[in-house]
């Protein structure tokens, strides 16, 4: 008797808790407002479930903020021609995207140019 609920009680969290395990999207973006950054990377995180670009911008006094770029999954970005080598610390960058609702200083990248003016595409974004 114990097993049988041990077991059901297992299985009845296990399909409560994929849910709250799925994919969040981008819910936490303003798809209505659109910035561009120009910054210097930091740090570049080619990994699951997003990559994350690391960059610091100066802004209007010349204080340097530092920034959060997220970009879609490795597995939609090498498609594009993305390795975890396509951006080094140092790297000058102007990142286009969407910034957080809540207002830190975190942005979906929809669009990511070098220094030398190539783009690194984005691949499909989900």
């Amino acid at each position: 008797m114990k097993t049988t609920l041990l077991l059901a009680l297992t299985l009845a969290f296990g399909f409560l808790a994929v849910p709250g395990l799925a994919h969040h999207g981008w819910a936490a973006f303003d798809s209505d407002v659109k910035v561009t950054l120009k910054g210097t990377v930091t740090d570049f995180h080619f990994i699951n479930p997003h990559s994350v670009v690391e960059f610091e911008v100066k802004d209007s006094k010349g204080q340097v903020q530092a920034w959060e770029g997220e970009l879609t999954s490795p597995s939609h970005l090498i498609p594009a021609g993305w390795t975890r080598n396509s951006l080094d610390k140092g790297d000058v960058v102007t990142i286009t995207g969407y910034p957080a609702k809540s207002g830190t200083h975190v942005v979906r990248i929809t669009k990511l140019v070098l220094a030398n003016g190539k783009e690194l595409k984005m691949g499909s974004i989900d």
